[in-house]
């Protein structure tokens, strides 16, 4: 038999073809980690826009109940009202201490800082988010003067925590 008239695939072709076929994967499961990366903001993003629609709901609804110029008891009153008995969040620190909540240093809180519990969720009747794990945790900063809701979630994006952050990261 001679060699010279065997047909078949040489060393150096099946070489090279797997060598494109090893790029052709490596590009595509690039791509794919960047979709899956976009999908997972985009759910992030969407659950954070969800909770800031109720918060500024609360936050409007106090306001309201406090009138123009509220005294200090008022104003704790509205809040309880509004806050804690209709929305049930707690005040971060009591969470932070009862539930040991990791918040990053770069979310620096104050009085106004509220933890969004899996109750205070179903409460607003927002079931479909889930807390804690992977998704972090949400905080609700309420700003009564501007009659505004920042939202922060533990995990973040990209070194970002707020919505507002998040959204700016876009652009």
């Amino acid at each position: 038999m001679n060699l010279k008239t065997q047909k078949g695939i040489t060393l150096v072709a099946l070489v090279i073809t797997v060598v494109l076929l090893l790029i052709l994967a490596s590009v595509g499961a690039y791509y794919g980690n960047e979709v899956i990366r976009q999908a997972n903001l985009e759910s992030l993003k969407t659950d954070m826009l969800l909770i800031q629609a109720k918060a500024k709901e609360y936050v409007e609804e106090s306001t309201f109940k406090m009138g123009i110029k509220p005294d200090d008891a008022k104003k704790q009153q509205a809040r309880q009202e509004v806050y804690i008995t209709i929305a049930k969040l707690k005040q971060l620190n009591q969470a932070i201490s009862e539930d040991g909540i990791n918040v990053p240093s770069e979310i620096t809180t104050n009085e106004n800082f509220y933890y969004v519990t899996r109750d205070s969720l179903k409460e607003m009747g927002l079931d479909n988010i889930e807390t804690g794990g992977n998704n972090g945790e949400y905080l609700i900063e309420f700003d009564e003067n501007n009659a505004t809701a920042e939202i922060y979630n533990t995990k973040g994006h990209g070194g970002k925590y707020s919505l507002t952050e998040i959204d700016q990261m876009e652009e």
